[in-house]
């Protein structure tokens, strides 16, 4: 899909001009390479320096670090939220809901720091990202209403609380793996 010039009213308005689509795909390749090697915290002056863009040609495009974030990740967002409806029909349900949880954690982890930036966009609604972390979520609400109908998981578990609890643990994960790297050991 083309991106599209927004309106001051957050409606999409013309396709953009050649130039400016070249900027934009620049920019969402640079900042895959800057998140891929950095992190999700990734410098936003680096990445408009890697696309050989001025950093206000960055914010033209993305106002935000998460809606940037939400861009690169779209492929990976969308493939989460099918991966749900695959899993519907998998029995038993609880099975469908750990294999949907698997790969949602191997989304999480897809760039360091990714998991804080997640977490917090699924609190605050309103962002990209948010957006994208809510898609993910509903998918994901299905498999767990399946298994509660089917008394495999507690009837009052909250899918929110199911995905936070995830993002976490793939958080200390991370947390882990980077004392790793950097000679600490855990006390």
């Amino acid at each position: 899909m083309q991106p599209r010039t927004p309106s001051p009213s957050g409606q999409d308005v013309r396709p953009l001009r050649a130039d400016a689509r070249r900027n934009y795909d620049l920019l969402v390749a640079a900042a895959d390479a800057a998140f891929t090697e950095r992190g999700a915290d990734a410098s936003l002056e680096d990445i408009a320096r890697r696309a050989g863009v001025g950093i206000g040609t960055l914010y033209r495009h993305f106002p935000t670090r998460e809606a940037l974030l939400a861009k690169v990740l779209d492929d990976s967002a969308a493939a989460i939220i099918a991966r749900a409806r695959e899993l519907r029909k998998m029995t038993p349900p609880i099975a469908a809901l750990i294999a949907w949880l698997e790969a949602m954690i191997g989304y999480v982890t897809t760039y360091s720091g990714l998991s804080r930036s997640l977490a917090a966009s699924l609190i605050t609604a309103g962002t990209e990202l948010g957006c994208s972390c809510q898609a993910m979520t509903a998918a994901g609400a299905m498999l767990l209403a399946r298994a509660q109908e089917a008394g495999e998981i507690r009837p009052d578990a909250d899918i929110k609380d199911v995905v936070l609890g995830a993002q976490a643990a793939a958080w200390a994960a991370e947390q882990r793996t980077r004392r790793r790297r950097s000679g600490c050991s855990p006390s």
